[in-house]
């Protein structure tokens, strides 16, 4: 007989529930642990086969791409080849490709295991890779480019001058042992050729701190263009007298290792320029009083002077480097038979003087004046208007007078004329001018319409030579 033991059912439940949880808490547990190393395995899976978020390689971003991805949009990427110095664009050429190629794969994997982390990382970096293909228009052409660009602002900064101590923008720069002011081309150069396959090159310029200060070299370099900027030269033009101060035309300016100015001319020049455009009248409108007092505007053609502005500014630049207080202009030049500055010394009755001829077209006539006296007038014949060989019109002066002279040339109907006269004054280079006219019967107001001169001012013979004598070399001619 089995002795049967009873035990109340709440003594069993409590064995047998505890082992229950627990059997379950380990099976969550082992998931948790599962689906914890899952995540971490795709997250390691993720940044081993893609970029980082910020990465770029030569500028292009690659991030959340694999290797084969970010090879292809390397291959696909242009370059627009700027360069910029700070916010200044020093260089912009021409549109580009890298130059990427398969070969290029492994040096991409490469990057991608130097790059990577555990977790995902939003640092940025841009690494620099050398395609396999290199472009020499990076390499030699554009490097050389922007080292000479460099130069140039080494230039812009100092000028031509070999002195530490140098006028920029009409204030004296004196360089310290802390910071230097010109860019150390060499070591800038090597900053770009780590970027040279960047899009957009931002360079960080290197400056060239000076190792020495020679403060007592400094203060005579200051006290030299301090003295500089004190001069003044007084510069006459015509009857007028401008004032050139050192202060207000000369903005930038060093010293040679002979301790010489070196003045960059570009304030001057623009000085001399205004000038010119004020002043000269070459090629300009002359405002004329006629005979009738009637104001008219003629266009100015051989007659009229101007400005040399860069061989007025060489001789400018040269008397504020010796200090001389004056000078007058010199390199006045014209048109025509005579290349100097017709009328440059004539100020009265707005540039044209009181010498001078009048030729009126429409009237058939000439005033021939003489220090504003009428020497002569008279009725005249001029080209012939029906086949357009008129007169010229505008402003011209006497070339030269020669007496007897022979005319050679052509006209409608004359291929090959030769034609002697007793006086001859041409006042335009194509051989037209005032002569006697013995030859010709019509001398009708009308003639110049049907029966008029191959272009020049026919004379009556008995009147020329009160014309001749009265015509002054040099003085201008208003035909109208």
């Amino acid at each position: 007989m089995r002795n049967t033991v009873y035990l109340p059912n709440r003594q069993i439940n409590k064995r047998r529930y505890p082992l229950g949880r627990l059997i379950n808490g380990k099976f969550i547990i082992i998931a948790i642990i599962v689906l914890i190393g899952l995540v971490l395995a795709g997250i390691y899976y993720y940044q081993a086969t893609r970029f980082n978020q910020n990465i770029k390689i030569n500028g292009t971003k690659v991030g959340g791409l694999t290797t084969d991805h970010a090879l292809k949009k390397l291959e696909l990427s242009v370059l627009k080849n700027e360069v910029f110095i700070g916010k200044d664009r020093i260089f912009n050429g021409k549109d580009t490709k890298m130059g990427f190629s398969n070969k290029d794969l492994n040096n991409v994997k490469n990057i991608l295991k130097k790059q990577k982390t555990f977790l995902p990382s939003s640092k940025a970096i841009n690494y620099s890779l050398l395609p396999s293909n290199v472009d020499q228009y990076h390499r030699k052409t554009m490097k050389k480019i922007v080292e000479n660009k460099l130069k140039t602002i080494n230039k812009s900064v100092k000028g031509n001058g070999d002195s530490a101590v140098f006028l920029k923008n009409g204030k004296i720069i004196t360089p310290s042992s802390k910071a230097g002011h010109l860019v150390d081309v060499d070591r800038t150069v090597k900053d770009y050729q780590k970027k040279e396959y960047n899009s957009i090159i931002y360079l960080n310029p290197v400056y060239i701190k000076p190792n020495k200060v020679d403060t007592a070299m400094l203060k005579k370099e200051e006290k030299l263009l301090q003295e500089l900027l004190q001069r003044t030269v007084d510069y006459k033009l015509q009857e007028k007298i401008y004032s050139l101060k050192a202060s207000d035309v000369i903005k930038n300016a060093s010293l040679s290792k002979q301790m010489k100015y070196v003045i960059d001319p570009s304030g001057i020049k623009n000085k001399i320029a205004e000038m010119n455009r004020s002043k000269s009248t070459l090629n300009k409108n002359f405002q004329f009083k006629t005979h009738s007092g009637k104001v008219i505007s003629v266009k100015g053609k051989s007659y009229g002077w101007a400005i040399d502005v860069e061989a007025e500014t060489k001789r400018i630049v040269k008397a504020f480097e010796k200090g001389e207080n004056s000078i007058k202009a010199y390199n006045i030049y014209g048109l025509g038979w005579s290349t100097y500055g017709v009328g440059y010394h004539v100020t009265s009755n707005n540039g044209i003087g009181d010498t001078y001829a009048e030729v009126s077209i429409k009237d058939q006539r000439i005033w021939i004046y003489k220090n504003n006296q009428l020497k002569v007038t008279t009725s005249v014949v001029t080209g012939w208007h029906g086949v357009n060989q008129d007169t010229p019109k505008g402003v011209w002066y006497v070339q030269y007078k020669k007496s007897p002279s022979i005319l050679r040339g052509s006209e409608v109907g004359n291929p090959n004329y030769s034609v002697n006269v007793t006086f001859w004054a041409p006042f335009t280079l194509d051989g037209v001018g005032f002569h006697d006219a013995g030859w010709r019967r019509n001398w009708a107001s009308n003639a110049y319409l049907s029966n008029g001169s191959g272009g020049c001012v026919n004379i009556m013979p008995d009147v020329m030579k009160t014309v001749y004598a009265n015509l002054v070399q040099n003085e201008a001619v208003v035909v109208y």
